[in-house]
């Protein structure tokens, strides 16, 4: 028992250790409920983990089991990003341990509780401390929000090289704050329909109902409220690349007002969308542009550094074209946080886009089925995308170097996109094969998926087992990672 004391500690009270229990809880349910759906169902895989583990799948209440489960994998990965941000922000260590504590016991209790509430059985005393977590999780959002605030002396700048006020207001962490707080008002606006769930309003998917001419409030406050949030996500993991690569210059002074306003626009357009959807769209595409363009500059400026760096090392003084292109692709993790950036706008923004365009001339002529599929590809995508990103700096912060940086890197960023690119193949097929041929385009596809996205969770598998391994040294990795946490 006293050499469990340690490892204890560590994982529940050291932000490496948290991040470490997040990703095993968020990689263990992907893994145990991604066996049934897709093509785990049609290979039989599905029936055997039913039956092996008593699961209770009514089909009629399928939307509200994959709602629960996209919500508890939703917590864990804000988790992640709030143990991150507390550690790269200046935050007094007190209340960031707070915020963490309360953090990691609520998505754990919606999660545990949750899934075992949707898919083992209805407990109504489960669903309630599903409940519970999820308002942790929001009463620590307020915590955060509070340690974020960033109109202090304590958290002034006074150099030249970072985005700031003529006062030396930190707008990167005025970013953080705002993100923080529209992310709070963003949890609210889906929990008023959430609320009212069984009383007069039934669960549903946001892709089911896409063709549905009269959309009630509710409705369309849960459809906003599911692209809000992984919008926010998405903003975080830009911001936490920023940090990580130490993004500054003029570049830095461009992006974090377009993040900060773009953030704001985005935020209230999708709030509009119930009021005034008709023009809530446009709104949403101003703040979306605002958005990306602080992207691009982020990927400018680490791709511009991650050159030099590697020219610098190498020690040349006049390197041609060659030498500097074969120079980007030296640091797999930190080209990989910024390419996906990049690749995401050809298999989700630039689709999306073009869906919008040709709404009424193309897309409204397909199947409805058609549509489902393609903009269930598309949140599946982004989500995806915004993982991978994190774990490339998860990846760095744990030490990983060497050739298992390499293979961990190029295995990630290779298998990822055949995947995606795999997938908007397979939702864009309609353009160009017919139903009644498309059947070896869709079997060869659905392998390329299975087989990319298979390739990275073993990637991913690797990497826990490793660490699993080292917390059974006892002077492991953990160990002196325990103790750099304990002396900060």
């Amino acid at each position: 028992m006293q050499s469990l004391k340690p490892r204890f500690t560590y994982l529940f009270c050291s932000t490496k250790g948290l991040i470490l229990v997040a990703l095993a809880m968020i990689a263990l349910t992907s893994a145990l409920f991604g066996t049934l759906s897709g093509p785990m169902a049609e290979w039989g895989v599905r029936d055997l983990i039913v039956k092996a583990l008593n699961m209770e799948l009514i089909p009629a209440e399928r939307e509200g089991r994959i709602i629960i489960l996209y919500h508890v994998i939703a917590n864990a990965v804000i988790a992640i990003e709030v143990y991150i941000i507390n550690d790269l922000l200046k935050i007094k260590r007190t209340l960031a341990a707070a915020i963490n504590a309360v953090i990691t016991v609520g998505y754990l209790s919606a999660m545990t509780f949750g899934l075992a509430f949707a898919y083992f059985g209805h407990n109504f005393i489960f669903h309630g401390v599903f409940i519970f977590g999820e308002s942790l999780l929001f009463f620590g959002g307020m915590l955060f929000a509070i340690a974020l605030w960033p109109w202090t002396k304590d958290t002034n700048l006074t150099g030249k090289q970072y985005a700031r006020t003529k006062k030396g207001l930190d707008l990167e962490r005025a970013a953080f704050f705002t993100l923080a707080v529209t992310t709070l008002g963003s949890v609210l606006f889906g929990a008023v329909p959430g609320s009212l769930f069984g009383n007069g309003f039934e669960t549903f998917l946001a892709e089911d109902v896409i063709r549905m001419p009269g959309k009630n409030s509710l409705m369309l406050a849960v459809i906003g409220h599911l692209h809000i949030m992984l919008t926010e996500i998405a903003i975080a993991c830009a911001l936490i690349v920023g940090r990580w690569i130490d993004f500054r210059g003029i570049l830095h002074k461009i992006a974090m007002p377009l993040m900060i306003v773009g953030t704001i626009v985005i935020t209230a357009g999708v709030w509009m969308v119930v009021p005034y959807q008709f023009i809530a769209h446009t709104i949403i595409y101003g703040g979306s542009t605002l958005i990306l363009l602080a992207g691009l500059l982020l990927l400018i400026f680490n791709w511009d550094q991650l050159i030099k760096t590697r020219i610098a090392e190498l020690g040349l003084e006049k390197p041609g074209f060659f030498r500097k292109f074969k120079a980007l692709f030296h640091d797999p993790l930190k080209f990989g946080a910024t390419w996906q950036m990049l690749f995401m706008n050809f298999t989700t923004s630039f689709i999306g886009i073009f869906f919008a365009v040709k709404l009424d001339e193309i897309i409204r002529k397909w199947p409805a089925r058609e549509e489902q599929i393609e903009l269930t590809g598309h949140w599946h995508i982004l989500a995806t995308i915004i993982a991978t990103i994190l774990l490339f700096y998860i990846a760095d912060q744990f030490g990983l170097h060497g050739r298992a940086r390499q293979w961990f890197g190029w295995s990630i960023i290779l298998f990822s996109d055949l995947a995606f690119g795999a997938t908007v193949v397979f939702f864009m097929k309609r353009l160009f094969i017919s139903e009644y041929t498309q059947q070896p385009l869709v079997d060869t596809v659905m392998a390329l998926i299975e087989i990319g996205l298979g390739t990275v969770l073993v990637v991913l598998a690797g990497f826990m087992v490793w660490r699993l391994i080292d917390l059974f040294k006892a002077r492991g990795r953990w160990a002196s990672e325990l103790a750099e946490s304990k002396t900060e």
